[in-house]
């Protein structure tokens, strides 16, 4: 991971994946995937929404839907209590 990664976390960027189906011109009834990676703040999306309309400008596919998954990879830590003694001699 390089500094601008560990930045756009620290400043609430979480790994956004999203798997777009769509359709060729040439091939309608075929249903193809690409499933791309990128920091993104949710639940705006603005970085997802950039390349969708780039999507939709300047590529031929036609989208046919887009799946979204969000994870915070950086965030408070969690703890639980335990019930128990630990001995060390």
């Amino acid at each position: 991971m390089n500094d601008r990664d560990f930045l756009l976390q620290v400043q609430g960027y979480g790994l956004m994946t999203a798997e777009v189906a769509y359709y060729m011109p040439d091939h309608p009834r075929l249903i193809q995937l690409f499933v791309w990676q990128q920091y993104d703040v949710a639940p705006r999306f603005p970085v997802l929404h950039r390349f969708l309309d780039h999507w939709r400008t300047d590529v031929e596919a036609v989208l046919h839907s887009v799946r979204v998954a969000h994870q915070h990879l950086i965030r408070p830590a969690e703890w639980r209590a335990v019930d128990g003694v630990i001995s060390i001699n």
